[in-house]
């Protein structure tokens, strides 16, 4: 029995480590790829502006080459230069349009990603329950969960009704092989006694989370490689840890679920490259 402490001591000790750094790096990159989305809102904003400017200007044109028509009799053409002002300008007014529509196609599809995801979810977990929230975040959607509904006080077995609500989630994940999964331990600000094995209440939130992850994993059958464990212990409360229900409220445990941020990075960076040509 003493081996068997020491070791799930030891395990525990290196999911922590590890999904503290994976933890960091997620973020880092989620708050990269925000930055960059603001950053393409910005140059989309001024690409209209300039495409508005770029179409009076070809109006102009064109209306100056009717009045050129209308009061020369014997003028048939456009003149050679007001002739490749218009076409210059209509070049320019189709490039950008082409490339307002490549920043439009590519914030449309992660909105469009991001909404169908919360639709999936909510009708896989129900709306209803006021124990399990669902909702989105700068681009990343979050479902919340008590930890009331997933285990016992001062706890990481998981309860076999928490097993239910997983599994709704599980499907969801499944269903979509291009998303990641991170899953957030929570507590309050109560210390918890160590018991020998948990040391204090970051140890719990991370056990908590890794107990998540091998169901989701072990029986659910979500990829391992999607999964990431991470535990928040009491640093990011909901509220004010001052009343009984306040610290039910921050006692959580909260799944992150989120395309690969890779894909959509990769595909505003490439649309960026080409407009600083």
């Amino acid at each position: 029995m003493r081996k068997i402490v020491v070791a799930l001591s030891v395990l525990m000790a290196l999911t922590s480590c590890v999904s503290k750094k994976e933890y960091a790096a997620l973020e880092a990159k989620n708050k990269e790829i925000q930055d960059l989305l603001n950053s393409c809102t910005v140059k989309l904003n001024s690409c209209l502006e300039e495409k508005a400017g770029l179409a009076a200007t070809a109006e102009s044109y064109k209306q100056h080459n009717q009045d050129l028509i209308s009061t020369s009799k014997d003028l048939t053409v456009l003149t050679t230069k007001g002739a490749e002002n218009l076409e210059k300008s209509l070049e320019s007014l189709k490039e950008k349009d082409l490339k307002i529509s490549r920043l439009q196609d590519a914030l449309t599809k992660k909105d469009s990603v991001t909404l169908a995801l919360v639709t999936s979810l909510k009708g896989a977990v129900g709306i209803n329950d006021p124990d399990i929230e669902i909702n989105v975040e700068k681009g990343v959607v979050f479902i919340s969960i008590a930890d009331k509904l997933l285990f016992k006080s001062g706890s990481y077995d998981v309860s076999d009704k928490a097993k239910s609500v997983l599994a709704k989630v599980a499907k969801v994940v499944n269903d979509k092989p291009d998303f990641e999964c991170m899953v957030e331990g929570h507590t309050d600000d109560v210390p918890y006694k160590s018991n020998g094995v948990l040391l204090d209440n970051w140890d719990l939130s991370v056990k908590r989370s890794t107990s998540i992850v091998r169901v989701l994993s072990g029986e659910l059958g979500v990829n391992p490689a999607k999964l990431i464990a991470a535990g928040r212990s009491s640093y990011v409360p909901l509220v004010a840890n001052d009343s009984p229900e306040n610290k039910a409220r921050n006692r959580r445990t909260r799944i992150v679920v989120m395309p690969k941020i890779d894909q959509f990075y990769d595909m505003i960076e490439k649309e960026m490259k080409k407009q600083a040509k």
